[in-house]
């Protein structure tokens, strides 16, 4: 049994719990475990995850959920490459089992349609792929 953090930006809550719905009943299903932590927006997701690995609190993988719409400035775009390239730095460097359910939206229609347990269901898609990644761990003898 794996122990998962999710790590959420909720400032879209409504899409931000469908994917949380989504991720923990695929954990569940599973029979793993997982503890919840909310961050103040998606620029936070990677700062939450290095914090949790030097923590003495122990993760088997993680799973970031959050939504990124587009406005009218430059921000977006800027928000939307740091963020992933932060999280694929970490992943890569510290060898990790990440889900990424950060939807990176043009509006809310798509990402309701993403987020949405009946629609794309990306939150699932995370867990899984986290969930797959401390398989590949674990067949490897990479328990850490």
């Amino acid at each position: 049994m794996a122990h998962i953090m999710m790590v959420v930006a909720p400032y879209y809550r409504d899409i931000c719990d469908e994917m949380i719905a989504g991720a923990a009943a695929v954990i569940e299903e599973d029979g793993h475990s997982w503890d919840r932590y909310d961050v103040a927006g998606a620029f936070e997701l990677p700062v939450a995850i290095s914090i949790a690995l030097d923590s003495p609190k122990r993760f088997d993988g993680f799973i970031v959920i959050g939504c990124i719409i587009r406005g009218e400035t430059s921000h977006y775009d800027h928000l939307c490459s740091e963020v992933s390239r932060a999280l694929q730095t970490i992943a890569v460097e510290r060898k990790l089992a990440l889900g990424f359910g950060l939807l990176t939206c043009e509006n809310s229609q798509q990402a309701r349609v993403r987020a949405s347990v009946s629609g794309k269901n990306k939150g699932a898609e995370a867990a899984h792929a986290c969930i797959k990644t401390i398989v590949l761990k674990q067949a490897l003898g990479r328990p850490d």
